[in-house]
Order: C-alpha cells, then sequence, then structure tokens
C-alpha cells in the first residue's frame, strides 16, 4: 500500500504593517503631542473659520462701545461696563477684541507657516548640499557658522529698517511687509535644519544601500531625491515644528516693537503692542493675545517632541 504524504500545511503570513502605522502608535503615546496637536487644530480652525461666524469687522470703530471689558466682569461685578455683543471686550476705538484675535491670529499663523517652509528648503538645500557633495562641505558650513555667529534679533531689526519702505512701496503696506518678514525670518533659521541634516547625509553616505547605489552608476540627483531625502525626513519634520513655533515668536517681537505690520492690520504681537500703554486699567488685552501665543508656541513644541520620538526607530515601541 502506497504511503500519500500530505503537503505541508501552507502558513498563513500576516500582511506587512505599514511603518507609518508604528509611527501613529507612537505619537499617540505621547500625550502631550496629542493636546498640541488637538489645540493646533483647534487654533487653526478658530481663525480661519471663526470669522463667518463672529462677523463683527476687527477694524470697525464704533467710540460708543469703547473699553467695554470681558464678559466675565458683568459675572463679577454688574456694574462694570459689559456685554455679550462684546464676550472679550473692546479696545479705547470701539474695535472688537475677539474679531481682532481671530484677524491677528491668520497673519501670525500664515507668517509662521510661510517662514517655516522657507527656512527648510534652504536648511535642507544647504545640509544634503554639504553631507553629499565634499567640495563644497567647507564654504557651506562656515557660512552656517557665520550665521550662527550673528545676532538674528538685531539682524532682522536692520533688515526690516533698511528694505521696509521699498517693498511696501511695490507691494502695498500689508503684502510688502509679509514678504520682508516672513524673508528675513526665512533666512536667519536656516542654520540648525542645516547642521542636522548634513549630519545625517554623512552618516547616510557610508550605508551599504548607498553604495550599491553609486556602483551602478546612479546620479547625484537621484540618489539625492530617491535615497537620502527620504531617510532624513525625520529630523526635517521635527525642525519644522519647532521653526513654525520660532516663526510665531519672532514675528509677534516684531510686531511688538513696532516694527511690524501697520497699524491698523492686527496681528498677535501687534495687540500685545496697542495694549501695553494702558496695561494697568485693562490688563485682559495682554492676556489674551499673550495666550494665544503662548499656547500656540507650547502646543507646537509637544507635537516636535511626538515627533521626534515617533520617528526615531531605536524608542518606537517602547
Amino acid at each position: 500500500m502506497t504511503e500519500i504524504i500530505a503537503p505541508d500545511a501552507v502558513v498563513p503570513t500576516q500582511p506587512t504593517r505599514n511603518q507609518w502605522w508604528d509611527v501613529w502608535d507612537q505619537f499617540k503615546s505621547h500625550k502631550g503631542a496629542l493636546l498640541g496637536s488637538g489645540f493646533l487644530i483647534f487654533i487653526t480652525i478658530a481663525v480661519l473659520f471663526g470669522p463667518y461666524v463672529w462677523t463683527l469687522d476687527p477694524q470697525r470703530l464704533d467710540i460708543r462701545a469703547k473699553d467695554i471689558r470681558p464678559i466675565y466682569n458683568l459675572l463679577w461685578d454688574g456694574s462694570v461696563k459689559a456685554t455679550w455683543a462684546h464676550p472679550l471686550g473692546t479696545d479705547n476705538l470701539g474695535r472688537d477684541t475677539l474679531a481682532k484675535l481671530m484677524a491677528g491670529g491668520q497673519v501670525s499663523l500664515a507668517v509662521g507657516w510661510v517662514a517655516m517652509m522657507l527656512s527648510l528648503f534652504l536648511g535642507a538645500a544647504i545640509g544634503v548640499s554639504a553631507g553629499y557633495f565634499r567640495r563644497v562641505d567647507g564654504p557651506l558650513m562656515r557660512l552656517t557658522d557665520l550665521f550662527l555667529a550673528l545676532p538674528l534679533l538685531p539682524l532682522l531689526l536692520v533688515i526690516m529698517l533698511l528694505f521696509r519702505d521699498s517693498l511696501r512701496a511695490g507691494f502695498g503696506p500689508e503684502v510688502g511687509i509679509f514678504i520682508l518678514i516672513v524673508t528675513g525670518i526665512g533666512i536667519t533659521s536656516w542654520m540648525q535644519t542645516a547642521r542636522i541634516v548634513r549630519g545625517d547625509v554623512l552618516a547616510l553616505k557610508e550605508r551599504e544601500f548607498i553604495l550599491a547605489a553609486r556602483s551602478i552608476g546612479t546620479s547625484p540627483a537621484k540618489m539625492i531625491g530617491r535615497h537620502l531625502l527620504p531617510n532624513v525626513m525625520s529630523p526635517i519634520m521635527v525642525s519644522a515644528t519647532l521653526g513654525l513655533a520660532n516663526a510665531i515668536i519672532t514675528e509677534s517681537a516684531l510686531s511688538f516693537l513696532g516694527l511690524g505690520f501697520p497699524s491698523d492690520f492686527p496681528t498677535w504681537g501687534k495687540l500685545l503692542f496697542d495694549a501695553t500703554d494702558r496695561m494697568e486699567l485693562y490688563p485682559e488685552r495682554v492676556i489674551w493675545p499673550g495666550l494665544a501665543i503662548s499656547l500656540t508656541v507650547l502646543s507646537v513644541n509637544y507635537i516636535g517632541d511626538g515627533l521626534r520620538d515617533a520617528l526615531d526607530p531605536r524608542i518606537r515601541g517602547r
């Protein structure tokens, strides 16, 4: 009798798990990063779509409604001038504080995002070039050292004073100042990204897959685009969060010093600057934009911490 041997049972294999799901699992375990992401999404939606709900013009003057206190004062003392029509109060010209906060947030966040993208582009380009092309490594790193040695805030003040009038005349008072602030912040905040990316590229150049790609004649452009940039995205993404926070703070500082946007164009820093004269009588006018800046920057920093842990394979899974 012939013995029939059954074939080996085929063991079903689980599909390969996408690494981005591992990144998300590690990211959501960071409670601060989740809270920061939620607040950043909330503040972005509030400043973008809030004006469609709260339709008061932030530049509308109403002298009869000037110096109204926030609505919580009505709960404390009924004699305090307050009204539900202006829940966060008004300024000395009768402009609604809530409407100005939303309008100022649009400008501050726009400056932060655009300046961050410009600084990331410059930092990644200089870092990859310095790490991959040995002949330009020295000059580019000395240029980076030069920018790191410069006092950035005084340099920005000089740039604002030198080019403000010409750009305002060429592009208008709002667009010209926006271009100037974004460019100034972008060209003075790329150095940390460049150094981090250069170090990672120098380490990647000695890996086997890079040597194999070079041995088959892969061009430098394809080498950078297909092999180097995808492997340095994690430090670039972390630098993006820190760059966004730095850009918001820098724009607020420039506006607070009176060198930012025009006086009738609100930003969070400009609201702080306008509120300092009567800060003792109306401290809430400083509190609202200060809270917006602080909480936004804090949330972005928490997101950066979460991304750093989630994108590091040595930490992921702990």
